[in-house]
């Protein structure tokens, strides 16, 4: 089994009482749509928040600041052939400028969603867990 740790973040903008995140979309290995969370690998010498900061703009062409830890997520995963257990740090962050033009080509649609309904789009339960999280703090 190989260990995997990366960082990612809860990219937010309020106006009045609305509430909207970031979600990025990317295919599957089946083709399947999947909406989540910006997330990657963490470069020699980074911060966990550091690396999230970066992954968000790389994915998403948003910049951001950071607000609070929202805790972390564990799964397990299959890669050719070799169990991967991964930890993914998660962070609050407040979107502060940036253009999803301007990001790389890893994910095929950036979107601005409701906050509540953000927390029913996204695919996969531990990212739900963290945009649960979210929502507590930005309520």
């Amino acid at each position: 089994m190989q260990r995997e740790v990366s960082a990612g973040g809860v990219v937010y903008r309020r106006e009045g009482d609305d509430i909207e995140v970031v979600l990025a979309s990317r295919r599957t290995r089946r083709g399947d749509l999947a909406w989540g969370l910006a997330k990657g690998g963490i470069e020699p010498g980074e911060t966990h928040a550091d690396a999230a900061v970066r992954e968000v703009l790389e994915e998403t062409g948003y910049t951001v600041d950071v607000e609070a830890s929202l805790g972390d997520t564990r799964y397990f995963y299959v890669w050719e052939n070799t169990r991967i257990r991964k930890t993914v740090h998660f962070f609050l962050m407040r979107c502060t400028g940036g253009d999803p033009a301007d990001r790389d080509d890893e994910m095929e649609e950036i979107r601005w969603f409701p906050l509540e309904r953000a927390l029913k789009r996204a695919a996969y339960r531990g990212e739900r867990d963290v945009l649960g999280r979210a929502a507590e703090m930005l309520r």
